[in-house]
């Protein structure tokens, strides 16, 4: 039950949300109305069956990959068996990146002994030569502190070890405090000199799975491998060269970045009855990561919204504005989806609204708002959600597919 809670509740909320932006927001008028949707969506199994035809028969989705066109056709299909309006598939290029068969890191200890260490390519790293590169390995917690290294750091493998702050209440603050050495790592190296860089996995947990993740190039620097170590991994790798312990690092990658390829945003709505050209959409990204099936990153947001829509449309509700479902493609890798869907031409069209859902499926909490004055008119929303611990509507929200809306003023929640 626990497990069917977190991702219906969710859909719920979505529902909710939408319907009260397309209506005046009298706490009472909805009442029935929240039970009514909350029942329909906790009765049926509805989500996790979408999600998992979605994770398990399709499977990982990285941009320009077969499972990614597969994702697209399925999502589509089912805003088609749900009854949505106006379904219909918007091109989007899309970089084409894969990984490759080869990924190896070994640790090279001056007793000559030699131990496999898990990592994985990052997203968008170049490979290295076939033989591989061998090289000392040199640990820095910053930018600031490489830079200080100087010539120190030539021809070695920088390692980037500043963990996410587990003291934080609010992990994607910890994940911001960190990140810029998976995203931005392998440029810093190159500039002062090195070789290669290894990232510690962006994550809170202590285990030996590495995580990949998008990192990039600048065209006036050197282009260098990159790798995330597992967090395992780099507290055994730290703790070695603590002791002053020169050691190398032997890493092979075969990842490659191909041609752009022709892939889409999938749409589909539920039509207004009064002000059909005033919009709000919900949405999560199609796309994930090649190692993993992108369960909570992002096919949970992705299927929030379809179920939202689907349980308005299967109670008979019908919004007074245009609800639109938009499931975005390469938000992990580029974020095209979403700015191929705001630079669209929409003669007519007002968005009113961008909710996007990209924090996992677990049991919500309530609602971050973009600005001041749709926080205003939001708060009072809040009491229709308590009954289900969702009620914290919050100032400060958005997400990256939507943000290319926010820039264009739309209010993102």
């Amino acid at each position: 039950m626990q497990r069917r809670y977190l991702i219906f509740i969710s859909a719920f909320v979505m529902v909710f949300s939408s319907v009260l932006v397309a209506q005046s927001p009298a706490v009472k008028k909805y009442n029935s109305l929240a039970v009514r949707i909350a029942k329909e969506a906790l009765g049926s199994n509805n989500s996790f069956d979408m999600l998992e035809e979605l994770c398990a028969n399709i499977g990982n989705r990285i941009s320009g990959s077969p499972q990614a066109t597969k994702a697209i056709l399925w999502a589509k299909t089912k805003m088609e068996e749900f009854g949505f309006e106006n379904v219909h598939l918007e091109p989007v290029m899309v970089p084409h990146w894969v990984r490759g068969p080869v990924e190896e890191a070994y640790l090279l200890l001056p007793s000559g002994q030699r131990e496999r260490l898990k990592i994985a390519a990052l997203g968008g790293s170049i490979a290295t030569p076939p033989e591989g590169i061998t090289a000392e390995v040199i640990e820095v917690k910053s930018f600031d502190e490489l830079q200080k290294l100087g010539g120190k750091a030539k021809g070695k493998i920088v390692f980037f070890n500043r963990p996410m702050d587990r003291t934080l209440f609010q992990t994607f603050a910890a994940y911001g405090g960190a990140v810029d050495q998976r995203g931005h790592g392998a440029v810093m190296a190159a500039r002062v000199g090195g070789v290669a860089a290894l990232v510690r996995s962006m994550t809170t947990r202590i285990d030996d799975s590495p995580h990949t993740g998008a990192m990039g190039y600048v065209d006036t620097v050197n282009k260098v491998p990159s790798a995330a170590i597992s967090t395992r991994g780099a507290e055994y790798l730290s703790k070695i060269l603590s002791q002053g312990i020169a050691v190398r690092i032997q890493l092979k990658l075969s990842a490659q970045t191909l041609p752009d390829v022709e892939s889409a945003n999938v749409v589909g709505e539920l039509r207004g009855t009064e002000k059909p050209n005033e919009v709000i959409i919900m949405g999560g990204h199609l796309d994930s990561w090649d190692i993993g099936y992108g369960a909570q990153d992002d096919g949970a947001g992705c299927i929030q919204s379809l179920e939202a829509l689907r349980l308005l449309k299967k109670l008979g509700l019908k919004p007074k504005r245009t609800i639109r479902a938009v499931m975005f493609m390469n938000e992990e890798n580029g974020g095209r989806g979403g700015t191929a869907y705001a630079a669209k031409d929409r003669p007519g069209e007002k968005h009113i609204a961008a909710i996007e859902s990209d924090a996992g499926g677990f049991s919500p909490r309530g609602f971050g708002i973009g600005d001041t004055l749709t926080y205003t008119k939001v708060a009072p929303w809040g009491p229709l959600l308590r009954s289900f611990g969702a009620d914290q509507i919050t100032l400060g929200g958005g997400g990256s597919d939507i943000s290319p809306l926010g820039q264009k003023g739309v209010p993102m929640i």
